[in-house]
């Protein structure tokens, strides 16, 4: 599973970059500030995520198969798909139904550092 999110955490930190300067370089003159803020938000969570990916990875590799390591993994990249994606679609002009899927994602990336919370204090009852 470590290699599945190491290259998940390189996707994302890859395309994070190139939204970003899309964003910087492409959308300045195209959005008004307000949606290239939204977009941005995006850029930042999806970048924080895939590092957070990253450490999920590493850990994997360190520490063997954990369950809740593998759970925070999966709900990073689903909380960059739908809180992301969802902020991405709407700066761009996407339905208004999108909105709702934004704090889904949250969700996701709450539970997924929940979940890495949960990897540690089991760590620490069995040392």
């Amino acid at each position: 599973m470590a290699p599945v999110f190491l290259l998940l955490s390189a996707l994302g930190g890859f395309i994070s970059v190139a939204l970003g300067a899309f964003a910087a370089h492409g959308l300045r003159e195209r959005l008004e500030p307000p949606l290239l803020a939204v977009f941005q938000t995006g850029v930042q969570y999806q970048m924080y995520h895939a590092l957070a990916l990253l450490g999920v990875a590493l850990w994997l590799r360190m520490a063997g198969p954990s369950v809740w390591l593998k759970a925070a993994g999966w709900l990073f990249v689903l909380g960059v798909l739908l809180f992301s994606g969802s902020l991405y679609a709407l700066a761009l002009g996407g339905p208004r139904w999108l909105g709702p899927v934004t704090p889904l994602g949250g969700l996701c990336f709450l539970l997924g550092w929940a979940a890495l919370a949960m990897c540690a204090i089991r760590m620490f009852k069995a040392t």
